[in-house]
């Protein structure tokens, strides 16, 4: 039986009931209630899922970032979700600095882009991240998040391997310790990092007699058995390597309640729950048990749990795979335990990547051909992204996370998971009972049974997203409306020209939905058909992108081979070397005129310096997109390194600590005016580092960065004033992707004079297969000699993920 939407699985409702007579099902009323209460939350909240694939899992300072997005709803996993804006940004781990942000188009739940990783950003551990706006009413745990690393040429493989302080937490099996009823505790233990720890320990009654021992068995998760007494509390203790122990807290137990046992790892067609009750008064307790996945009932149960506990065994066979959210209610219709099992049916698709040949030569072409097919072996049409690397300069992680692991795991859970990829691995004989510890330590919280049984719907505070928008506030004679206010809009660029009408509210806000467009627009907004227009003035909000949480200990989050490491840098070193004499070479070419006579230069009355080291002479197209000038001089200028944006934006000049002067038209002045400067009043933006930068004294001590304006020029042009009560300005669009360079070594063509050694050999981030459920592509090899590996991630307009991976040989 399929698994849809709003599905009860009443055949298996029916085998069950066969089977234990002591069990019986519910009333068709309750499970309407629950199952509609269900709905009800889920379609006043629907979720939203992201996930990213990478080319690499490591980069250098110089290099570029490529990624795919697929976006899908997140009970079904399809294809296409409601938002059409993707939101994918870099954050520095150390300061929590948003350092990089793109706008992605989804078109049908897929979209792709890079990230310029350039010379001026700092090396040092980051997280991509990716969401919508609608995604943003949820906790941030719910965003894809990724951890990768930025090296610097000059870095080695040393790492902080302290781990600090240990944090150990247990969790009682269903939720709770009741005195006189035998459990399960299961416990994990993270260091300052927020990674797996190891540990070993006891556990002490108060009469220090020791009741219970455990000992990690899987990145510091376990499990072992607990019988809590009546009137005792307990500690626990972890064993140091050096002899010492130290004391965590023991859960707290209660002499009444409910607890709950799942076995879900004995028969591969049935799941085992055991109930048991301690309630005064009660010998005999009606209660329900519901499961749902992702939101959307599976069944829902009733018995009695009496003095020997209840026992039930659930067929699994028609259960969605991913995450099953089983939930005991007692007989006043109260959530009272709740536990989290994984089903894995694999249904997943089966991604089969097969190269024309084993081995292949340097430079010679290799052509792949994808197979997809479903469980059943039937073809399946679906997007595909492709990463071919250098496995002599990368080494992929493992066990890393991928497109299966996230959206039927990762996804639906709080905190770091660690090698996600681990409990989808059939190679592997324990993953199934370290799932089963997963499982109880980490928790399905996007949702309170609570808020779902009262409809206490949280309040929408972020709406969906179909394309780019403008909010801002009008404002007459600096002061705030009182009504509203009629406004018309002009938005053109090279393509596209459009005029358009809005209105403020009474407080002179605004806001403009869906505008779809590339790249940038330009913008002219007034006032229309009422009088007092030219005192109006306007303010466009810039995007407030989300607080990141930042780590106490910065660290590499992934695994790098001292020796790959070394090659990886070399060659993206003397990549970069290549592509700067490039520059050198055609700045030189552009620069060879016969100079005749010597040309008077009239001297800027505006500069104490005669020049400078840099100098950037701003464009409308170079300004288009940017709301700030060390927006637009971040990435652009060697040995300026910007962090952040905006006045939050944190600026140093080759590694300063302190920030450099900032002089506008001659004179020193704060950052906060040089952001608030509108980019398209700026002439040119001089930068001065070290010694050229000694004419401003000891203020100059951190480099200087002199921003010029057209104003301030003698020689501007007032008639190119705005007109007043008209906002005239550049809104930035969907990023364009840019096209990954795969070079043609083809029979006749002329050699390359210059080596290739690609980290990533080949990005293809849209293919798609077609109704044989096959695709093929070619491309050319590095000069690498070492292997290849290759990594396909899928997903099919119905919601089914895939992965598959290969590798060749080249001599």
């Amino acid at each position: 039986m399929p698994w849809k939407k709003n599905f009860i699985n009443y055949a298996l409702l029916a085998a069950i009931a066969l089977a234990f007579t002591a069990f019986q099902w519910s009333e068709e009323d309750f499970i309407q209630f629950i199952s509609n209460k269900l709905s009800k939350y889920r379609g006043a909240i629907p979720v939203e899922k992201a996930y990213l694939h990478l080319d690499k899992p490591y980069y250098a300072t110089g290099d570029t970032l490529w990624f795919k997005a697929y976006l899908t709803e997140g009970a079904l996993h399809l294809a296409d979700s409601a938002s059409n804006l993707l939101y994918v940004d870099l954050i520095e781990q150390r300061s929590g600095k948003n350092a990089i942000l793109k706008r992605v188009q989804m078109i049908g739940g897929i979209g792709h882009g890079e990230i310029v990783l350039a010379d001026s950003i700092a090396p040092g551990a980051y997280t991509i991240r990716a969401y919508t706006n609608w995604m943003r009413n949820a906790p941030e745990d719910f965003f894809f998040q990724k951890n990768v690393y930025v090296f610097n040429y000059e870095q080695n493989t040393s790492a902080n391997t302290t781990t600090g302080k240990i944090d150990l937490q247990f969790f009682p099996e269903g939720g709770q310790l009741v005195t006189d009823i035998n459990t399960r505790v299961a416990f994990k233990a993270v260091n300052e990092a927020g990674l797996a720890q190891d540990v070993a320990g006891f556990v002490l009654a108060q009469s220090g007699d020791t009741v219970a021992s455990f000992k990690s068995e899987h990145l510091g998760m376990g499990r072992f058995q607990f019988a809590p007494k009546a009137g005792e509390s307990y500690r626990a203790f972890v064993k140091e390597s050096n002899g010492n122990v130290t004391p965590f807290a023991f859960p707290k137990v209660y002499d009444t309640g409910f607890t709950m046992v799942v076995d879900n790892l004995s028969n591969p067609l049935k799941m085992r729950v055991i109930a048991y009750a301690k309630v005064p008064g009660k010998t005999e307790i009606p209660v329900h048990v519901v499961g749902h996945a992702r939101g959307i009932v599976a069944f829902v149960a009733k018995g009695k749990i009496g003095s020997r506990g209840l026992m039930m065994q659930l067929p699994t066979a028609e259960l969605p795979d991913g995450i099953t959210h089983l939930t005991l209610f007692d007989d006043t219709g109260k959530p009272v335990s709740e536990r989290l099992v994984f089903i894995n049916h694999f249904r997943s698709l089966n991604v089969h990547v097969k190269p024309s040949k084993t081995e292949y030569k340097p430079r010679e072409k290799v052509d792949l051909e994808i197979a997809v097919t479903d469980s059943a072996g039937k073809p399946v049409a679906a997007d595909l992204s492709l990463s071919v690397t250098d496995a002599g300069q990368i080494l992929q992680q493992p066990f890393e996370q991928n497109i299966v692991s996230y959206l039927l795991l990762s996804s639906d859970l709080k905190g770091i998971i660690e090698q996600p990829a681990y409990y989808f691995d059939p190679a592997r004989s324990d993953r199934k009972i370290h799932l089963d510890y997963l499982m109880m330590t980490h928790g399905w919280t996007r949702f309170k049974w609570e808020d779902v049984l009262r409809d206490s719907i949280p309040p929408i505070k972020r709406y969906v997203e179909q394309g780019i928008t403008l909010e801002g506030d009008a404002k007459r004679n600096n002061k705030r409306l009182t009504e509203k206010t009629a406004l018309s809009l002009f938005l053109s660029n090279d393509s596209l020209s459009n005029f358009m009408t809005s209105e403020t509210d009474e407080n002179g806000h605004f806001i403009i939905y869906n505008l779809a467009f590339s790249d940038s627009l330009q913008l002219r907004i007034q006032g229309m058909n009422k009088k007092g227009n030219q005192s109006l003035s306007f303010a466009l909000n810039p995007f407030d992108a989300p607080r990141a949480s930042m780590v106490k200990i910065p660290f590499k989050p992934v695994t790098v081979d001292a020796q790959r490491l070394a090659d990886f840098l070399k060659n993206a070193a003397q990549d970069q070397e290549i592509s700067r004499k490039i520059r050198e070479n055609r700045e030189r070419l552009l620069k060879e005129v016969t100079i005749k006579a010597k040309k008077e230069v009239p001297r800027d009355s505006r500069k104490l310096y005669s020049s400078a080291d840099a100098s950037l002479k701003v464009t409308p197209q170079m300004a288009s997109g940017y709301t700030s000038i060390l927006d637009m001089l971040q990435g652009r200028v060697a040995g300026v390194s910007i962090m952040g944006s905006g006045m939050n934006a944190v600026v140093s000049i080759r590694g300063n600590r302190g920030e450099p002067l900032f002089v506008l038209d001659g004179m020193p002045v704060d950052k906060a005016l040089i952001t608030s400067l509108n980019v398209f009043d700026v002439e040119s933006i001089d930068v001065l580092k070290g010694p050229s930068a000694a004419i401003y004294g000891s203020r100059g001590g951190n480099g200087v960065i002199s921003v010029l304006t057209k104003r301030g020029n003698e020689n501007y042009d007032y008639s190119q004033d705005i007109v007043p009560g008209v906002l005239v300005t550049k809104i930035a669009g969907f990023h364009i992707p840019r096209e990954f360079y795969s070079p043609q070594y083809g029979p006749a063509s002329p050699p390359a004079p210059n080596p290739d050694f690609r980290s990533t050999v080949f990005w293809a981030p849209m293919l798609k297969t077609g109704s044989d459920g096959k695709a093929r592509v070619s491309y050319y090899h590095s000069d690498a000699t070492s292997p290849a590996d290759i990594r396909v991630e899928a997903l099919s307009p119905g919601g089914l993920p895939g992965f598959g991976k290969s590798a060749y040989s080249v001599r």
